[in-house]
């Protein structure tokens, strides 16, 4: 089998391959190109051997020009429907050739797909019914597009679910079983085999150490430890920093006890404006020797010190910081939800964009539920830190929204070996 990837952003590239990855694995691997339809792919190279074919380009939007008329106004003006036509030619090109498909993202790569006549299935990231309702049934507040999707039937819309029920169209993996279900009432065979978010990232208790029964104790004798997510992009990355580093103070200024903070910060973000919004902030950088924190891995972090707080950087330990940490404040996507999945809770700030704004934080809140806290402004992140942690039943029904909505590890190996059974011919 010759299988031909295509996903439409960062995220998606993300888990793209963790997914050939396992196909890789397969007894029988079969060959594997990618494209990916937004941004350069970088995550693909991680995967030697694995062409990248077709023409790339990353767009000013980064991807999400939903979110903005102007982004949209803008990737036109760069040639995005030039890129889409080149990308699309690549595509009919391979399919005449035999290979199958396998898209990962939204509509696009799965249109695409279908247009290039060849054999494809179809991973669902972004879309949840979670943003419509949860078990409980339809959630208030909705926006007018999500009612109008809720009069659809579906968050999946007509002719996405219309493109599902394709005869080219042989697999159907859906990121929740909720989704899924909903689904399955319109005739799709859609299956829910867990979120490759959620893979290599297994936590290494099963709980987070404040849900213990001598929960006092252990709470007056350790630090609490908050992961700080400030999201991939730059420069937005930067905008949220400042924004998450004054959450940062007021939590202190809440807490009666030492705070370590971990900061996971995407490789490919410069540290030294994170560096200066920490000196501003009266923040000191001291050697890792004297941090007195043994929990990070990262021989190149950077640690600093204010008061009872002490501060990591980090750009090789994303695992760690999300695993090690009791409570996150957030301004990603993709992160906040494997740190969600891991069953603990995250306080989200609004941004400015073009990803993490206003609207993506809401709609944030709806996706993953009670995991996650919105904050309207930097100074009350103290406040929603305090009534959290003084509140363990509300910390286990956290624990369990999360795993549910987020899935077990593991699942890029069941998607594999789940595709070599349907799109092998």
């Amino acid at each position: 089998m010759k299988l031909l990837c295509l996903s439409n952003g960062h995220g998606e590239d993300a888990i793209a391959l963790r997914i050939l990855r396992q196909l890789q694995n397969q007894p029988e691997p079969p060959e594997l190109a990618v494209l990916p339809l937004v941004g350069e792919g970088l995550a693909y190279q991680q995967l030697p051997g694995v062409p990248i074919v077709g023409p790339v380009q990353s767009m000013p939007s980064g991807g999400f020009i939903y979110m903005d008329g102007q982004q949209l106004y803008r990737d036109l003006r760069s040639g995005l429907l030039q890129l889409t036509w080149q990308q699309f030619q690549t595509v009919r090109a391979y399919a005449k050739k035999g290979w199958v498909i396998l898209a990962v993202g939204d509509i696009l790569p799965m249109l695409m797909a279908w247009l290039s006549l060849a054999p494809y299935a179809f991973v669902g990231t972004s879309k949840s019914e979670y943003y419509l309702r949860d078990e409980a049934g339809l959630l208030p507040d909705r926006q007018w597009f999500d009612i109008l999707e809720t009069w659809f039937g579906s968050v999946y819309l007509p002719w996405e679910r219309w493109l599902m029920r394709r005869r080219q169209c042989k697999a159907v993996l859906i990121r929740d079983e909720l989704t899924a279900e909903t689904l399955r009432q319109f005739g799709i065979d859609a299956v829910c085999l867990g979120n490759s978010m959620m893979d290599d990232l297994e936590l290494d208790q099963p709980s987070p150490v404040f849900y213990e029964s001598d929960i006092e104790q252990k709470e007056t004798a350790r630090p609490l430890t908050v992961a700080l997510l400030p999201g991939s992009r730059a420069p937005e990355a930067y905008s949220n920093w400042h924004k998450i580093i004054t959450g940062v103070l007021e939590l202190m200024a809440t807490m009666e006890k030492a705070t370590v903070f971990l900061a996971a910060i995407a490789p490919g973000l410069s540290l030294s404006p994170l560096c200066q919004t920490l000196n501003e902030a009266g923040w000191v950088e001291v050697s890792s020797d004297s941090s007195g924190f043994p929990g990070i891995s990262d021989a190149q972090a950077l640690y600093f010190t204010r008061d009872k707080g002490m501060l990591v950087l980090s750009q090789h330990s994303f695992g760690e910081c999300l695993r090690l940490a009791d409570l996150a404040i957030a301004m990603a996507g993709t992160a906040t939800e494997q740190f969600v999945g891991l069953g603990k809770p995250a306080i989200a700030l609004n941004g400015t964009g073009p990803q993490f704004t206003p609207a993506f934080a809401e709609a944030q809140t709806r996706l993953l539920g009670p995991s996650v806290i919105l904050a309207k402004h930097p100074a009350e992140v103290g406040k929603i830190a305090l009534q959290l942690l003084r509140d363990p039943d509300r910390l286990h029904l956290i624990a369990e929204n999360g795993r549910r909505r987020m899935g077990k590890p593991g699942a890029s190996q069941r998607i594999a070996a789940y595709l070599m059974t349907k799109l092998s011919y």
